[in-house]
């Protein structure tokens, strides 16, 4: 008897509690994110969900839609923010840049060193100078939230042979995405860009369609990459993978300042868990990589001096090309030669 008594009570509690939420939750935050659960993107949004139905106790609910249930890619779901239909969404740069072109400024090869670098950047004025262009070109009604990580840093891997030098690269097809800006790096380098879509590019390894590729490890691991033939990765770190996360405008200004400033809190909450989760991540996938016979080649500073002279060409041409592309790679060139100086200041200051 008592222990029935116990259950209904615990159960009664338990449905208040839920009815207590319900009521509390003044605003309702819809996320998604066309991803998998194994995705830096999804560890992102659930520090940012913990986060923000925290600090705002209760008032704001987050709701996450991982996958294709809200929309499918980069425009239809960009559109989905624009009209209200969806509250939160990640993006990477191509997944964008067919609503904001400029974007693709990320993708361009090595404009920053390493993590810190490009950590110090992408906390900072140049990604509110983004927004402000985000802002304008929609009409004011997507966001600009913040930039974060999704894979670590692309670097290049192929079935052929060991690339030390852009003369390697010589003659190697290399799978892009449908996108200008890639192509034309390919092409500075003396390879063959080659468009694949994602979900057949393991198939094309195998057939020889395609002997390379520009990614991530941990990409290259999940997709079992080497059993189709990719077996040479060089840590060039040519372009940092970032996730651009965007927030409908009208959602945003709709909470009193309180609200905002817990949303804007839980983004830097959610920036740093993508920070910091392809690093751990990346750990274990080049292991795996290397125990299964892979050939990783880290660039000497001079090599990788090299790498950035062949590619040059594609700064020009961003800049001629791709619409307010001059003024973004302005603001980027501006910001890395800032970051550069506070970050190697200080570790100046910590050797000595």
């Amino acid at each position: 008897m008592l222990k029935s008594a116990l259950k209904t009570l615990t159960v009664a509690a338990m449905l208040a509690g839920s009815s207590l939420s319900a009521v509390a939750a003044d605003y309702t935050l819809r996320a998604t994110a066309n991803s998998n659960e194994n995705d830096e993107d999804y560890d992102g949004l659930v520090v940012f969900k913990n986060f923000v139905e925290a600090a705002s106790n209760g008032a704001i609910e987050v709701e996450l839609f991982i996958g294709t249930q809200l929309c499918s890619n980069g425009a239809e779901c960009l559109q989905g923010v624009a009209g209200g239909a969806i509250d939160i969404y990640i993006s990477t740069s191509g997944g964008a840049s067919g609503i904001f072109p400029y974007v693709q400024v990320l993708d361009l090869p090595y404009m920053m060193s390493d993590d810190r670098i490009a950590e110090h950047v992408l906390s900072g004025d140049f990604v509110r100078t983004m927004r402000a262009m985000a802002l304008e070109d929609s009409d004011n009604t997507i966001r600009l939230m913040t930039v974060g990580n999704t894979g670590g840093w692309r670097n290049f891997a192929n079935t052929k042979r060991r690339v030390a030098a852009p003369a390697d690269m010589e003659g190697l097809k290399i799978r892009t995405v449908v996108a200008d800006l890639p192509q034309e790096l390919v092409k500075a380098l003396g390879a063959s860009p080659t468009p694949i879509p994602w979900p057949e590019l393991f198939t094309s390894f195998q057939t020889g369609v395609v002997e390379g590729s520009k990614n991530g490890i941990t990409d290259i691991m999940g997709m079992k990459f080497p059993d189709a033939g990719l077996q040479y990765v060089t840590l060039d770190g040519h372009a940092y993978m970032g996730a651009l996360w965007w927030m409908s405008n009208e959602k945003f200004l709709s909470m009193p300042e309180d609200m905002r400033r817990v949303v804007v809190d839980g983004f830097h909450a959610l920036q740093q868990a993508t920070f910091a989760s392809p690093k751990r991540k990346s750990i274990q996938a080049y292991e795996d990589f290397v125990a299964g016979g892979g050939d990783l080649y880290v660039p000497t500073p001079e090599e990788k001096a090299a790498f950035k002279e062949a590619a040059s060409p594609v700064y020009d041409w961003f800049k001629a090309n791709v619409g307010r592309g001059g003024e973004i790679f302005g603001a980027l060139e501006e910001a890395v030669k800032a970051a550069e100086t506070d970050i190697n200041g200080a570790r100046d200051a910590d050797v000595n």
